[in-house]
């Protein structure tokens, strides 16, 4: 009977070999198996990340990979801090980040209540809910771009229907006032259904005991909603405006589809801004310390906010 392939590997082990790894801890083993994934991790993030740092003191520029690097300081810093093309970027990533997550917050607590009362064909809405949400941010980009056309597009019909306005009077991805409103809707309605679901799941955490002993002393069912509904969802609304906040400060891909940024830079986020520095004028030191100070305000303000998130679950 042939040997098994793990008692052949046991049997060739040097001795000395075969000491020193019985000898070892639980906690060494696990460093072992760990170790090459760590290692991974700091290749892909740490270095990148320190390479960004080093390259925004300098005025290197990508497509002159042979011209001489100047060591710069903190000047690429002072001129994003000073340029007043930057700050109007960083107002209209404000504008749209607290807006998208107001609206996605309220509409998707709201569906999410809605759904969890458990009506006949609940499955069936809430599939088609989430269908959003499946799709591709390029081709919700196209879809969304063929409804807002002015002359064609089913939006602009349905603002003349219920306002009596004329559809062609206005154009939403062509308009400086509207076209802010524009990709605030479009991504309301695609990632709403995200922030529903983990509304749901916090809805569906809540014990049925806690209402029925509210019921017993005769809460009424707005009381039972502001001191138990509310209370308890909290944590994963606060998680939900966590996860959307952060992608949203990146956004990107949406916005090229929708409006490329325009009309003029009204639609121009940080995200647009900084690829257009780095790939476009290829001012790559000046991209880097962008990047930097971007990072450094989400990090910052996402650390804040997970501290904030602790202390509601403590409570």
């Amino acid at each position: 009977m042939s040997e098994i392939p793990i008692e052949r590997i046991a049997k060739s082990t040097p001795p000395a070999m075969a000491r020193s790894i019985r000898s070892l801890s639980d906690r060494a083993i696990a460093w072992i198996f760990i170790s090459p994934t760590i290692f991974l991790l700091l290749a892909v993030n740490i270095f990148p990340l320190v390479w960004t740092i080093r390259l925004s003191f300098t005025n290197y520029r990508v497509n002159r990979p042979n011209a001489e690097v100047d060591w710069v300081g903190t000047q690429n810093y002072e001129r994003i801090l000073t340029d007043p093309d930057i700050w109007a970027t960083m107002q209209a990533t404000a504008h749209f980040l607290v807006w998208t997550i107001v609206l996605q917050v309220l509409i998707g607590f709201t569906l999410a209540w809605l759904i969890n009362q458990k009506f006949k064909g609940n499955d069936i809405w809430t599939t088609i809910i989430v269908l959003p949400m499946m799709l591709s941010p390029a081709v919700v980009g196209n879809f969304w771009t063929f409804l807002y056309q002015p002359q064609i597009g089913l939006f602009n019909y349905v603002v003349s229907f219920v306002t009596g306005a004329n559809p062609t009077s206005f154009s939403m991805i062509g308009d400086v006032d509207l076209a802010p409103w524009a990709i605030i809707l479009v991504d309301t309605w695609m990632w709403t259904p995200f922030v529903m679901l983990i509304c749901l799941a916090g809805l569906r955490s809540i014990p049925d005991s806690i209402y029925e002993a509210a019921e017993c002393d005769r809460a009424s069912n707005w009381r039972q909603f502001w001191t138990i509904t509310v209370p308890m969802v909290l944590p994963f609304l606060m998680l939900a405006v966590l996860f959307r906040g952060i992608e949203n400060f990146k956004m990107f891909d949406l916005i090229v589809q929708l409006t490329g940024g325009g009309p003029g830079n009204t639609t121009t986020l940080t995200a647009i801004d900084l690829k257009r520095e780095a790939f476009e004028r290829w001012r790559t030191g000046f991209a880097s310390a962008y990047a930097v100070i971007l990072f450094v305000t989400v990090f910052g303000l996402a650390s804040i906010y997970v501290k904030a998130l602790n202390m509601v679950k403590q409570h």
